[in-house]
């Protein structure tokens, strides 16, 4: 398994940008999927986008086209870059990593993003 580190979250105006990063303990290239899921108060925890080894990628509806993702395998690092960002975007992001070979998978801590109106 990996230790996961978000980081990247913050306060940001309707239509601004943010960057998420997530640092791995170790080298993600055999790592089957990487995913950021976020969570908001009152709210069942969601996937919002995901990307595999091989590179394809996932998204949620509400977030396609404004967010993507993106793996450094070199720095260990999965990044999500959100972009025209909503107050309905508010919520903690979590990163999370999953091989078939777990038995478990690995969350980070998460980070808060919070979008004013």
């Amino acid at each position: 398994q990996v230790q996961l580190v978000e980081s990247g979250g913050g306060l940001v105006q309707a239509g601004g940008s943010l960057r998420l990063s997530c640092a791995a303990s170790r080298t993600i290239l055999s790592i089957d999927l990487m995913s950021w899921y976020r969570q908001a108060p009152g709210n069942q925890r969601e996937l919002v986008a995901q990307i595999s080894s091989g590179g394809s990628t996932y998204y949620e509806a509400s977030v396609k086209g404004r967010f993507t993702i993106s793996r450094d395998n070199g720095k260990n690092t999965v990044s999500l870059q959100m972009s025209s960002l909503k107050p309905e975007d508010t919520a903690v992001y979590y990163c999370r990593a999953r091989s078939a070979s777990w038995e478990r998978e690995s969350w980070g801590q998460g980070t808060q993003v919070t979008v004013s109106s």
